[in-house]
This record gives structure tokens, C-alpha cells and sequence, in this order.
């Protein structure tokens, strides 16, 4: 079972479905909700079990975010056409035992920063 939940606690998380892609993203929308970078992976969205208050925020066309109103914790992507729900990996209770696959959106990553391990890499 993995688990997680937001900083303030009001949203909870869980999936008995075994977590897949886990990676990070680099893309400009993240690190400006984020602060820096978001990394997550995804279940199919049936998969996840969600309690609390989430808010969801439509950030383009194409997909959407959930985040905690009151800790303001950035908790899920999904996009409107895809089947599966990204989560938080900075959510998760400890041990996750998932490892970085990928750094995605590289290309638009900030300029104060290098990426410097040796997980492969997508503009």
C-alpha cells in the first residue's frame, strides 16, 4: 500500500496499485507551483483513493491540478485524456521504495540549476 498526504494533514492519499514512472519534471508550470522542481509518479486514476478537500486548478487545456486549499500543497496532476493520476512523491509516507526513472521537460528547466545525476533525461 502506498500512502501519502499533504503537509497540514486535510488530504490523504492511498493506492494498492503499484506506482510507475516516477520522475521529474522540470517544466515551468511545475516549478512555478512548486517552488523549484515536482516529482511524482502515476497509478491508473480508478487506482487512487482520495479524502479531503482537493482543489482543483485547470492549468491548461489539457490537464489539471489538485492541490490542499489549506497548506497549499500541490498533490496531483492529471491529464483530461489519460487514464492515470500523478502524485506528489514528496507526499509519500517513507519508505516509498520507487526510484527516479526520468527527468522530464528538461529543456525548459530553470537556469540556476544543473541536473546532475544519471537518470535519463527528455526535452
Amino acid at each position: 500500500m502506498t500512502k501519502g498526504q499533504c503537509l497540514c494533514g486535510a488530504i490523504t492519499f492511498q493506492t494498492d496499485a503499484r506506482p510507475q514512472g516516477a520522475s521529474v519534471c522540470h517544466c515551468g508550470q511545475c516549478r512555478r507551483q512548486s517552488g523549484h522542481l515536482w516529482a511524482s509518479a502515476h497509478v491508473p486514476k480508478p487506482a487512487l483513493t482520495i479524502a479531503g478537500p482537493v482543489r482543483w486548478y485547470d492549468s491548461s487545456a489539457q490537464a489539471q491540478r489538485g492541490f490542499c486549499p489549506t497548506c497549499g500543497s500541490f498533490l496531483f496532476w492529471h491529464a483530461h485524456a489519460e487514464d492515470t493520476i500523478s502524485f506528489a512523491l514528496g507526499a509519500l509516507d517513507a519508505p516509498t521504495g520507487l526510484r527516479l526513472q526520468k527527468h522530464i521537460f528538461t529543456a525548459d528547466k530553470g537556469d540556476y540549476y544543473d541536473i546532475a545525476d544519471d537518470v535519463p533525461q527528455s526535452s
